[in-house]
């Protein structure tokens, strides 16, 4: 346990700021999930996947297709030299496969301009495609210990509770939220990458968005939120995600049949995935929009090349 020498106030917490940082830290040591993608010997490469891949996906479906992915693609420029379809092929059931393009171009881009290795420059790795703010200081962080403000839904999530005394953040972050967040965040690189994986850690396993097991956070006693009675949620209704008869849900059948095909599809095979002709050619027509098939004749289609 690292001494407290400095008393500056944590910003919205009765506790120094050190003993803020030496706690979570402390926390993270004793509580961190064992994540091929948080080992010493995890490439930037390997960071750089599972930061695409755990949007928006939980843990314990991300964990063997990374492994998979890592396994087939290690490095960048293993993938950039397979067709795009083959990553639209592997990604499989994580959802959004949009991601899988995403990535595969970053991979190219990495192979092409960068000599085949992620960049370690955070407005670097931020012109890469499909790489946006938070992905950018989540590699640059957790793959190169540099100081960055990470904000992920389970940062934000501590940070609305602990500092802020609400429930849950805003649905978009806010200027008010990066202010907070770099205002929390330790002055040492090392120690600043550390603290943003265990905060986001804390959100992930005990500040959950439902369910929060508060008697198990480090930071109880001194959390906004339980100081003011836990106060229940006042923004704009959150909507879940809903999924069943979606054109999400027709996007990924649809997709399915083509990842299992290993070559061109003709239309009848796709009619058969969904009974609403209308709903099925809108999703269709889209995953053609967003560059996931390519219409290879009248009614045939395949993942792109």
């Amino acid at each position: 346990m690292t001494a407290i020498t400095d008393a500056t106030a944590a910003p919205g917490l009765p506790m120094p700021l050190p003993l803020l940082h030496e706690t979570v830290l402390d926390w993270y040591e004793a509580s961190k999930r064992d994540l091929p993608w948080r080992a010493p010997d995890a490439t930037p490469w390997g960071v750089m996947v599972s930061e695409f891949m755990l949007q928006q996906t939980p843990v314990k479906r991300v964990l063997p297709a990374w492994q998979a992915w890592m396994a087939r693609w290690p490095t960048p420029a293993e993938l950039a030299a397979e067709p795009a379809g083959e990553a639209v092929r592997a990604w499989g059931r994580l959802g959004y496969p949009r991601r899988a393009l995403r990535l595969h171009a970053a991979a190219v881009a990495i192979t092409e301009h960068h000599l085949g290795a992620v960049p370690d420059d955070h407005a670097t790795l931020l012109s890469l495609p499909g790489v946006g703010e938070y992905t950018a200081a989540a590699v640059a962080s957790f793959a190169f210990r540099q100081r960055h403000v990470v904000l992920d839904t389970n940062v934000r999530r501590v940070f609305a509770r602990a500092v802020t005394g609400v429930e849950y953040p805003a649905q978009a972050t806010t200027a008010a939220e990066r202010r907070t967040a770099t205002a929390l965040l330790p002055a040492d690189a090392e120690t600043a990458a550390t603290w943003a994986v265990g905060v986001m850690e804390l959100g992930a396993l005990v500040c959950t968005a439902r369910g929060p097991e508060c008697g198990d956070c480090p930071l109880f006693a001194h959390c906004a939120w339980q100081r003011a009675g836990c106060p229940p949620y006042e923004g704009p209704a959150r909507r879940g995600q809903t999924y069943e008869g979606t054109d999400r849900q027709v996007r990924g059948k649809l997709l399915a049949v083509l990842r299992e095909a290993h070559g061109s599809v003709e239309q009848a095979r796709l009619d058969a995935v969904w009974p609403d002709a209308v709903q099925r050619a809108r999703a269709l027509d889209g995953l053609v929009a967003d560059g996931l098939v390519e219409p290879v004749e009248q009614g045939v289609y395949r993942l792109p090349q």
